[in-house]
């Protein structure tokens, strides 16, 4: 009967064994068993899990405040036996351990088959925050609070909420857990079932919620869908926020629904009238038009000739004269210009048009003003290996070729007398406008030359003719000589001053000298060219025909000698 009242000690081992699967007393430590509180006192309760003696638990481990315990005498509780018995005689006991160890078997499964876990966060720590998930501590890294960069935290603070468990260690008790995954995968789900409740070609109200370079991001209701800088209006949009502002509400339409990525595309222009239709018969070609210059490239300007209508002037159909510039050397952004409208294609949406088909053909307008044969002032802009290049009125070049620049000498002689800068006057000669090109001459100004025609007093000569001329001018090239007293001008060259070179020297004549010469041909305006050496051949042939026949003997220079003597 004694063993039933004061069981033996070997009645206890034989019931802590039961209890402990035959561990003994150390089977005690690092596990979590039951216990009854049997005291409550100075802030400790005194709890009996079966051992020798009974271990204290501060109050604090079971609830947050000490006048919240919630703790009566005989009440069962789970605690974590640190250590069986310490220095004073007392068993190590530990709630918060038990709450840990319960945690983690608890966090273990639900990590395992993906579930969320519901914590609180209680602290800040270098990098994010601490989360207590029931008993368990994490770590909740700042980036994954909130799917935004969030500035105050205070609002999430110790309240109860979902977290996904990213990684877990339990031999280093570690936890890292995420608030931004439960957070998109809702986010995802929400996602989805607006998207099944949306269609393409829908009209829907929405609120812009950010602008950015290329577009604007439109909440409509849940979901963010993007509208395009492009599909805001048919008429040019340098940026969203001519458009649009943050905060507004907005009508669209849905242009796109991509199932894979779940994005939306959406437009404004889209419930407007397209100003692209009967395009064609509006602006038919060949018409003139004014517009606004709205952007400048490289390759030309584009001109707005309406709201959503935009025409192209490529840069070579920008100016008459002015070649291989920068279109914004000729135009400005906002510039009013008339323009010709020179294509039309409505699938394309494209419209070529023409600055300068808009103005007049500054070359037909120095045609009707300047004709040919008359005389003009320009200044040499630039000097070739063949000519000259005059600037004329209407901003156009005319060029003298160097054939054209002065007579007697040669032409590259005739290039090194004048230089860039220089004001000359020259004769319109030709005027091409097709080819854009105006043919002048300089030397037809000097005295006793043909006119631009050509048809001056050079009527009745020939090539081969023998006339007497009267010298004009002596120059180191020739003679500058005259038919007559009022016949056309010509010129002798050096060589044809003689046939022996004594007699090349220009310095043999005078002024007012009278010579015969003949006619060897003409130049490109019609003057003629003549030759001393060429009329004495020709005077040696005849003689050698006239007098060769004879059977006088007489030798080749008795028949030359009296051939000369019959022509003094």
């Amino acid at each position: 009967m004694a063993s039933t009242a004061n069981p033996s000690r070997a009645d206890f081992e034989a019931l802590l064994n039961e209890q402990l699967g035959g561990a003994g007393e150390d089977g005690f430590e690092g596990r979590v068993v039951k216990g009854t509180v049997t005291a409550i006192e100075n802030g400790f309760a005194m709890v009996d899990v079966g051992l020798k003696s009974e271990g204290r638990i501060a109050l604090r481990e079971f609830a947050r405040g000490e006048d919240d315990h919630g703790l009566s005498v005989g009440d069962e509780v789970e605690v974590f036996v640190d250590r069986v018995e310490n220095a004073d005689g007392e068993a190590m006991l530990s709630r918060d351990r038990a709450r840990r160890e319960a945690a983690w078997d608890k966090l273990e499964s639900e990590f395992g088959e993906g579930k969320r876990v519901e914590g609180r966060i209680f602290g800040r720590v270098k990098g994010g925050f601490t989360v207590d998930l029931d008993g368990a501590v994490a770590f909740l890294p700042g980036s994954q609070v909130d799917i935004r960069p969030v500035r105050d935290v205070g609002p999430l603070m110790d309240m109860a909420q979902p977290f996904q468990i990213l990684k877990m260690d339990r031999r280093r008790g570690n936890i890292v857990v995420s608030r931004r995954a439960v957070l998109e995968e809702t986010r995802a789900e929400q996602r989805s079932e607006l998207i099944d409740k949306l269609a393409e070609g829908q009209v829907i109200d929405g609120v812009v919620k950010n602008i950015t370079d290329y577009g604007a991001f439109v909440d409509l209701g849940g979901i963010d869908g993007l509208l395009h800088v492009t599909d805001m209006s048919y008429k040019r949009v340098n940026h969203p926020s001519e458009v649009v502002e943050i905060g507004q509400s907005v009508t669209v339409q849905i242009v796109r629904i991509n199932q894979d990525t779940q994005r939306i595309s959406l437009g404004m222009k889209q419930l407007e009238s397209d100003p692209w239709d009967g395009v064609a018969a509006k602006y038919p070609v060949g018409a003139k038009l004014s517009g606004t210059v709205t952007n400048i490239t490289e390759y030309g300007a584009f001109v707005e000739l309406e709201p959503g209508i935009e025409g192209l002037v490529h840069v070579s159909e920008m100016s008459w004269t002015k070649k291989n510039v920068h279109p914004g050397k000729i135009v400005s952004t906002s510039q009013e210009v008339d323009v010709i409208v020179l294509e039309v294609d409505s699938d394309k949406r494209r419209i070529s048009l023409g600055l300068k088909q808009a103005q007049q053909n500054p070359w037909e307008a120095f045609a009707e003003k300047h004709p040919v044969g008359s005389t003009v002032e320009g200044e040499v802009k630039n000097a070739t290996e063949f000519g000259l290049f005059i600037g004329l009125d209407g901003d156009v070049d005319g060029m003298v070729h160097m054939s054209d620049i002065a007579w007697g000498i040669s032409g590259e002689d005739a290039l090194a007398l004048h230089r860039k800068g220089e004001q000359v006057q020259a004769v319109v000669l030709d005027v091409d406008v097709d080819k854009e090109r105006i043919s002048l001459g300089m030397k037809q100004l000097e005295k006793g030359a043909p006119a631009a025609g050509g048809t001056a007093s050079t009527s009745g000569l020939k090539r081969g003719d023998v006339v007497t001329v009267t010298v004009l001018e002596v120059r180191d090239g020739g003679l500058e000589v005259q038919v007559g007293d009022d016949g056309a001008t010509g010129f002798i060259k050096r060589s044809d001053l003689g046939r022996d070179r004594d007699e090349q020297r220009p310095d043999r004549f005078q002024a007012g000298a009278k010579v015969d010469a003949m006619v060897t041909g003409f130049d490109r305006s019609k003057k003629p060219n003549f030759s001393i050496k060429a009329r004495q051949i020709a005077e040696e042939k005849q003689a050698v025909e006239q007098y060769g026949s004879s059977d006088s003997g007489a030798s080749l220079g008795d028949i030359l000698g009296e051939a000369l003597k019959g022509k003094q």
